[in-house]
């Protein structure tokens, strides 16, 4: 029983560090203590220990021996490589949910672009970023393929780390928020040319975004795996 509970603890601790370094709550370089973190979630260091080993071998945390435990640089191989894959596959499939969209569809999407319109009004970061994960799903569903986005979001964790961060920019949400609108207008108007298009677009702005975080978070990158791209 001491185990499970041990093991539960490890787990949710895993999940609530990883979440706040992917929805960037904790930035590259932020420095991690075991003790301030066992005192955060009110349990033992050894949970916290074996939460900090994953996030090491997941590539969230890093370790420099002798000075501490760090919030590892993003992967920017890891990005190019995840957004080459949502390139590929989400043109396809935002291509067929354009032939295939029906009226519950297109009401779906409209509904989706009112929450983050609202999400975006309220200065909503977290719901936004959200609601920009649930316009993608929903996109998916609609192509008729809903497991292209279990896929997508299995290699995309360093990319998210991007987008993440891209969301401290006003300007930048705004330009997300047009460009779902775009999307779900042609998706709506059974234009599959120009839903591919405007996906294509929208998921490449990631390379404007890099080279903005680049100028705000000088830290921010691995530029080993930069150099190496």
């Amino acid at each position: 029983m001491a185990i499970s509970a041990a093991r539960q603890g490890t787990d949710q601790i895993h999940r609530a560090l990883r979440a706040d370094i992917l929805n960037a709550a904790l930035l590259p370089g932020e420095a991690m203590s075991e003790a301030r973190m066992a005192v955060q979630f009110g349990v033992s260091r050894t949970p916290v220990r074996e939460a900090f080993k994953r996030l090491v071998e997941e590539g969230f945390l890093v370790v420099v021996p002798q000075v501490g435990t760090f919030v590892a640089p993003i992967d920017l191989a890891a990005v190019y490589d995840s957004q080459f894959v949502r390139e590929t596959l989400e043109c396809r499939t935002v291509s067929l949910a354009a032939e295939r969209i029906n009226a519950a569809g297109k009401a779906a999407l409209d509904n989706l672009i009112a929450q983050q319109r609202m999400a975006l009004k309220a200065g909503d970061r977290p719901n936004f970023f959200r609601l920009d994960e649930d316009f993608h799903t929903e996109l998916s569903r609609l192509s008729g393929h809903p497991l292209v986005w279990s896929l997508i979001e299995s290699v995309k964790a360093q990319l998210d780390r991007v987008r993440c961060l891209s969301l401290e920019t006003p300007s930048w949400s705004d330009m997300i928020m047009s460009q779902h609108e775009e999307i779900a207008a042609c998706v709506g108007a059974g234009d599959a040319a120009g839903a591919e298009r405007a996906m294509r677009a929208h998921l490449r702005t990631v390379f404007d975004a890099i080279e903005a975080i680049a100028r705000n978070h000088v830290d921010a990158f691995d530029k080993g795996a930069a150099a190496n791209k």
